[in-house]
């Protein structure tokens, strides 16, 4: 229809201006150019692909108020810097009211994030941030007060975590590895640790518990804001890692820090309460010293600290409440496996100090009601599915309100159920990936919906009759943009290998021809309980698979053994021998995809970050000549390197258990390349030591094997800064069409 308005538009001209029909000799002429115009016009940027110009808008930093009827949200002047803060009604569209906007102000904040004192009477805002590791970072901190208008900075130094306490009185934060706290009327600030160096942290965690356990702030205010309960490591014994940073100087600088690998000492972790008045801290002691700690939290009553520890081997998980009056200990929850226990967040209290839990007991993870003492009530949800969130509980209609994958694994839905397990129904169910922000009591939500063909758009409902209210934000210019591109979409299925029926996703190109042979490129992830096969709105690496699939190729995913939320037991099944079932099955994959019609079977490819950079690579390498190419991403190539943490959780300890390491590590099997292969690492990455990289590299190069590398000065893991990731997958573009 394009063609023929183009056509229509160029005809008329021609009849307006004689001129045209010296530059035009025919019909055919015309049509050529039309298709070269149409061509050029449409098509993906590479530029603006990695620059995030196909992303689409989200609604980002909503908080939900006291009054369970308005909510905030964070806005920004992209041409004037600045930033506001917005109330909004949940019911009332035309309402809005300005909170607090950096414009009236001399200095122009960009805020990146903020909070409520409890009584919300404050703003804590953050700006100026610099990111340290995967979550930490450190910052500029300010705080308005919403009654005097008044704006004061908490200190000039860049700070990290920064809290207030519950009476709204005092914010906490940490400063070079110490725990200060300010006064906001006095505007006094006083130092309460002084130990913290390169060996002693107080109040934030380690390397190793940030990127596994998924927190940064390691203290709490007490109920009564008189205590800070924190965690102090001790890094004495923890090797260092130091890496080189090149940056623009004449010499290059080490960049040193403790990172325990598999096998290795961790820290050492104690617990303290301080009392701000006197300054006086007290050990927590317990009775069996606990090896990790990786949840602490004030709830479940008056003067309860919630401490859960695990045990090295990570199978045996313990939930105390502690008094930190009369300091003593009451055992609420126990949970052992022969594999590991997972540590999730969903430990949610209720008025009655009653608390909701979930666990794999009984082969899935579901929601469990126990009594404030740890006496199980009730199994709330049960089925072959698992819960994969709890939003929160509503009070007065005795809800619970979750996410899971009831009905498909790939698919995500939001469901309310009584506390008794009764009278479930369905809030959310559409095809894709539902999620929902709740009010503070559960009055209404903010639905949030994607599917593999439709950006994220968000709605409004209230709860009690789930009955919609409007429209928040539906991203449709993105999907216009993208629409002429003709990008194809992905085709979900199931692929049976090894005998099991395995999530898969499949993209063709636009234009495909089933009688033609496509090469294939499979791309995957793989590591233990993710999932890559699901169905929602990508990213701009799914951007650049369909543009690949409609330059020629085939792209699929296949998520194997080891992968999540398909039970506990297809979960685990790759314990102590982390990527050995998962590369067979991928192999596996790859012949069974082969064998179709349409594919070349002498042009199979894969590619993988991370842990999927370990999967292409041990795939090419013992996949019997099955893949004529891969590309691995950050790989790591012998689990002695990676962490305590994430390693031992599914390995044990290398001492332990040296074949589950060493037989399933790619460095041991370097004489069997005969591929293309192309590895790619950031000099500077903290997480996968480039060290994996390295050893790889000279164990191919002894074994007199050519490859192709790509090493990228000073970044790290996301590999991205710049100019970086669009020069990162032209690189593998290339690679791609050069050798596949």
């Amino acid at each position: 229809m394009i063609y023929k308005l183009i056509l229509f538009s160029l005809l008329k001209t021609k009849r307006e201006n004689d001129s045209f029909i010296f530059k035009m000799k025919s019909f055919y002429h015309i049509f050529f150019i039309i298709q070269i115009i149409f061509s050029q016009e449409y098509k993906v940027d590479y530029k603006k692909l990695w620059e995030d110009d196909y992303e689409p808008k989200r609604l980002e930093s909503i908080l939900s108020m006291n009054d369970d009827i308005h909510y905030t949200a964070l806005e920004q002047n992209e041409e004037l810097n600045s930033s506001s803060i917005i109330l909004h009604s949940y019911t009332n569209k035309t309402k809005r009211v300005v909170l607090f906007d950096s414009e009236r102000f001399n200095e122009k904040l960009e805020i990146s994030s903020y909070s409520f004192s409890k009584d919300e009477q404050n703003l804590l805002l953050e700006t100026l941030v610099d990111p340290i590791y995967r979550r930490s970072k450190q910052g500029i901190y300010w705080i308005y007060n919403l009654k005097s208008k008044d704006l004061q900075k908490l200190t000039d130094k860049k700070v990290q975590e920064p809290t207030f306490s519950p009476d709204g009185k005092n914010v906490a934060y940490v400063y070079r590895r110490n725990i200060y706290v300010k006064n906001l009327v006095t505007k006094a600030t006083r130092q309460l640790t002084f130990d913290g160096d390169y060996q002693i942290i107080n109040g934030i965690t380690d390397w190793v518990y940030e990127e596994e356990f998924g927190f940064v702030r390691a203290f709490h205010w007490s109920p009564d804001s008189k205590k800070i309960v924190f965690m102090r490591f001790d890094e004495s014994k923890v090797p260092i890692f130091s890496m080189g940073i090149y940056g623009k100087d004449t010499y290059p600088f080490p960049y040193m820090f403790r990172y325990p690998k598999a096998g290795e000492n961790n820290a050492m972790i104690e617990l303290f309460v301080l009392e701000l008045e006197s300054l006086m801290r007290q050990p927590i002691i317990f009775k069996e010293k606990p090896y990790y700690i990786p949840r602490i939290k004030f709830d479940g009553g008056e003067n309860s600290l919630i401490i859960q520890t695990i045990n090295r081997h990570q199978n045996d998980l313990r939930v105390f409440s502690y008094d930190i009056e009369n300091k003593n200990f009451r055992l609420l929850i126990r949970e052992q496996d022969k594999a590991y226990v997972s540590i999730y967040d969903d430990l949610k209290f209720i008025d009655d100090n009653s608390f909701l839990w979930t666990s794999e007991r009984d082969g899935y993870r579901h929601i469990y009601h126990f009594d404030k003492n740890g006496n199980l009530i009730n199994q709330v949800t049960k089925g072959n599915w698992e819960i994969t969130k709890i939003f929160m509980y509503n009070h007065d209609l005795k809800e619970i309100y979750y996410q899971s994958v009831e009905g498909n694994s790939i698919e995500r839905g939001i469901y309310a159920i009584k506390i008794n397990g009764k009278e479930k129904r369905i809030l959310q169910i559409k095809n894709g990936t539902n999620g929902a922000n709740f009010s503070k009591k559960g009055s209404y939500y903010i639905h949030s919906y994607s599917d593999e063909k439709t950006p994220p758009k968000y709605s409004l409902y209230q709860t009690r009759k789930n009955k919609f209210i409007r429209e928040l934000l539906n991203n449709q210019k993105l999907s216009k943009t993208l629409a002429l591109f003709n990008l194809p979409n992905k085709e979900f299925s199931t692929l049976n290998v090894n005998g099991f029926n395995l999530n898969m996703w499949m993209i063709k190109p636009e234009n495909f021809d089933p009688k033609k042979k496509y090469p294939l490129l499979m791309f995957q992830y793989s590591g233990p309980g993710s999932q890559q096969v699901s169905n929602r709105w990508g990213d701009s690496r799914t951007i650049w698979h369909k543009d690949l699939a409609n330059k020629g190729y085939v792209i699929a995913c296949v998520d194997g053994r080891g992968t999540g939320f398909k039970g506990a037991e297809f979960k685990k099944l790759t314990y102590l021998n982390l990527v050995k079932y998962e590369s067979i099955d991928q192999i596996e994959a790859a012949k069974s995809l082969g064998s179709l019609s349409y594919i070349d079977e002498s042009r199979i490819g894969i590619w993988g970050w991370s842990f999927g950079g370990h999967m292409a690579a041990q795939c090419l390498l013992t996949g019997e000549e099955v893949f004529s190419m891969a590309i691995a991403v950050a790989p790591v190539t012998n689990w002695r390197f990676y962490d305590t943490i994430y390693t031992e959780r599914f390995m044990r300890t290398p001492q332990e258990n040296p074949d589950g390491y060493d037989l399933n590590s790619p460095l041991n099997y370097a004489d069997k390349l005969k591929g293309k292969f192309l590895i790619i690492h950031g000099s500077a990455d903290d997480n996968v030591h480039l060290q994996n990289t390295m050893r790889m590299v000279e164990e191919l190069i002894q074994e007199d094997k050519q490859f192709e590398w790509m090493i990228y000065p000073d970044k790290n893991h996301g590999i991205f800064g710049g100019n970086t990731r669009r020069h990162l997958y032209t690189k593998m573009t290339n690679f791609i069409f050069e050798n596949l």
